[in-house]
C-alpha cells in the first residue's frame, strides 16, 4: 500500500521507516529539509508540502499526521480537508485530545474524507519493537489500511497467549485494535498515558526510598546501602512488578547510577492533564493518577532522585529530553 506522512520527527520517521520495511511505499512531508532528505535515502519518495503529498498518492489515499498536539495538528488536518477527495482518509497518530477527534471527524464527513485516530505507543523503540495502535474511527476505513496497521504493530512475539480469546477480535494479539467511532483511539491512549504515569511515579518513589535508606534516623543497624542498580536488575527477574519501565530503569540506573545526567525537572505533554479532567467529568476517583500529575509539576520548582528517575524512563522509552531549565 501507500502512505502519505507528514511529520519525521522521533516517531513520525520511525513510521515511515517501519512501513517500508514490510514492503509499503511513502511520500513523505516535513519542514525540515533535512528529514525528508534522509528518508528519501531510504525509499521514501519526497515531498515539498502537504499538497505534494496528496498529489503523490493513489487515490484511495491514506496520510498519516505525525506532529506535536495543537495548531500544528490542527492546520494540517485543515489543509488535507482541503485537499483530499472522497474516500480518502486523514490518520491523526499523533496525542490529539479525543474530543477534538470527535469535532474534526464530523467536519469531515460531508466531503467524505474518513478520519482515524489512532493512539500510538512505543516510542523511539517502536522501529524495531512494534508500536501498540488504539485507533478509532470508520470501521471499513480501518479494515481497509489493515496492512499498513499490522506492518506497524508489534505481533503476538514472546507474549504468552491469553487462554480463552477464542472468538475475540485477533488484532489486539498484534498490537492494534479498533476501540470504537471517532475519538475512541485517542480517549483510550489518553487513559494508557495516565496509567503510565501513576506508574512511573510508583516506581520513581521507590526507588527514591531505597536510596534514601542508608542516610535514614534511626538505629544504625537498620540502615542499609543498597545497590538501586542491582535492585532494579533482580526485580526484573520474575518479579511481580516487572515491565518495559523497569527494563528501563535498570539501563539508567546501570549507566549512571546516581542520575547524574538528569536535572530531575520532568515535563507532562498533556495526556495526564486530560486524563485527570476526564476522571473530574466522570466523578470517578483517580488519586494515583492526579498525584502523579502534580509530582511532575512539583519536580519544575525542586527536583528530587526521584524527579531524575522520571526522566531518565522518559526518555529512555521516548527520547525526551529534559528543558534547559524549569521553565
Amino acid at each position: 500500500m501507500q502512505l502519505g506522512v507528514i511529520g519525521l520527527g522521533r516517531m513520525g520517521a520511525n513510521i515511515a521507516r517501519r512501513v517500508m520495511r514490510h514492503g509499503h511505499t511513502c511520500v513523505v512531508y516535513d519542514r525540515s529539509r533535512d528529514a525528508v532528505a534522509a528518508l528519501a535515502d531510504e525509499g521514501a519518495t519526497p515531498a515539498g508540502s502537504l499538497r505534494d503529498v496528496v498529489a503523490g498518492l493513489a487515490a484511495p489515499r491514506a496520510v498519516w499526521v505525525m506532529l506535536p498536539a495543537g495548531d500544528a495538528t490542527e492546520t494540517a488536518v485543515s489543509e488535507l480537508g482541503e485537499t483530499l477527495s472522497r474516500g480518502d482518509v486523514v490518520i491523526d497518530g499523533g496525542n490529539t485530545l479525543y474530543k477534538d477527534d470527535v469535532r474534526r471527524a464530523r467536519k469531515l464527513a460531508p466531503r467524505g474524507i474518513r478520519y482515524l485516530d489512532v493512539g500510538t505507543s512505543g516510542g523511539v523503540w517502536g522501529l524495531e519493537r512494534g508500536y501498540c495502535m488504539m485507533i478509532g474511527g470508520d470501521a471499513d476505513a480501518v479494515t481497509h489500511l489493515d496492512p499498513i496497521f499490522s506492518a506497524l504493530a508489534p505481533g503476538v512475539g514472546n507474549i504468552t497467549r491469553t487462554p480463552g480469546r477464542n472468538g475475540h477480535d485477533p488484532r489486539p494479539e498484534q498490537g492494534y485494535m479498533h476501540c470504537g467511532p471517532s475519538g475512541a483511539g485517542h480517549f483510550v491512549k489518553m487513559i494508557h498515558n495516565g496509567i503510565e504515569y501513576g506508574l512511573m511515579q510508583a516506581y520513581a518513589e521507590g526507588f527514591d526510598l531505597l536510596r534514601g535508606a542508608a542516610d535514614k534516623s534511626g538505629p544504625a543497624d537498620e540502615r542499609f546501602d543498597l545497590d538501586l542498580a542491582d535492585i532494579a536488575e533482580v526485580w526484573r527477574r520474575g518479579s511481580v512488578i516487572t515491565s518495559w519501565l523497569l527494563d528501563l530503569t535498570s539501563d539508567a540506573l546501570a549507566a549512571d547510577p546516581g542520575l547524574k545526567k538528569f536535572s530531575g525537572i520532568v515535563e507532562d505533554s498533556g495526556e495526564g492533564r486530560w486524563t485527570v479532567l476526564t476522571a473530574v467529568e466522570e466523578a470517578v476517583p483517580a488519586p494515583a493518577i492526579t498525584a502523579a500529575l502534580y509530582a511532575r509539576f512539583r519536580s519544575r520548582q525542586e527536583s528530587s532522585f526521584a524527579d531524575k528517575l522520571l526522566s531518565a524512563m522518559r526518555k529512555g522509552f521516548g527520547g525526551h529530553v529534559e528543558p534547559k531549565s524549569g521553565s
